[in-house]
């Protein structure tokens, strides 16, 4: 593991008597991919909303290159502009054109002007295979255009960390192949990035490690060949059957 560039100690975050993360420790080299997996309720999505500050933890500490992200008096603003998030609803502004939704809160952070931001947008949705869609509304464009749109969107902050959670799992199945095209690229140019994904094979593509989270705790951490190939943990070998079983992998 390369040194640490986020790096989570002990964090845990419960709601109401219901721990979701039980003191996870991960460390995330820069340039690195890694990839949360684990069945639905085991943590993965909470704890890619608690890197980014959309939820509070209540014990342990998260970093970013050094830098405390958790906990009392952290600027969110800031973190934001530092921790891209993508989800698998788009969460585009339907009223807005491509464009607008792209040059947005870069101009409200002051990350550009307006200028800036349009000329960045532009090339950004370009390689992103949209340069012709700048002017359309999203309800115009197909599922697999829209989360390429969302995750130009986020590229035109400049973050130093991506986080993509299970973004391909609102898309039609021929759409997904597109989606997964662009996070290639992205780990090509050496984004670090956190994802969850029920797309096992590609998981094992472009992961520098994966992760394995039950009940809250990662279970088993490893090279993508050991976490696939060699499981160790009953939970893990049944999780990895019943993805066999229905296709995933």
């Amino acid at each position: 593991m390369a040194t640490a560039y986020v790096e989570l100690e002990q964090v845990t975050k419960s709601y109401g008597d219901h721990k979701v993360l039980d003191r996870v420790d991960l460390s995330v080299g820069r340039h690195e991919v890694v990839t949360l997996i684990g069945a639905s309720g085991s943590g993965k999505s909470t704890l890619l909303r608690c890197v980014n500050g959309l939820e509070a933890i209540q014990g342990g500490r998260i970093s970013l290159n050094g830098d405390v992200i958790s906990g009392e008096g952290v600027d969110l603003v800031r973190l934001r502009r530092r921790v891209g998030i993508v989800f698998q609803s788009f969460n585009l502004f339907p009223h807005m054109s491509v464009l607008r939704n792209c040059t947005l809160t870069p101009i409200r952070a002051k990350v550009a002007n307006k200028a800036q931001a349009e000329a960045d947008a532009r090339v950004m949705l370009a390689r992103v295979g949209l340069k012709d869609k700048v002017d359309a509304y999203p309800d115009q464009l197909s599922g697999g255009q829209q989360q390429r749109v969302a995750i130009a969107r986020a590229m035109l902050m400049r973050p130093e960390v991506l986080l993509l959670d299970e973004i391909t799992s609102a898309l039609d199945p021929e759409l997904v192949i597109e989606v997964l095209n662009l996070v290639r690229e992205l780990a090509g140019d050496g984004i670090t990035m956190m994802m969850t994904t029920h797309e096992m094979s590609f998981a094992r593509e472009i992961s520098s490690s994966i992760c394995f989270l039950h009940k809250g705790t990662i279970l088993e951490q490893g090279r993508p060949e050991e976490i696939f190939d060699a499981p160790r943990s009953p939970e893990l070998k049944t999780f990895l059957r019943k993805i066999h079983e229905a296709g995933r992998d």
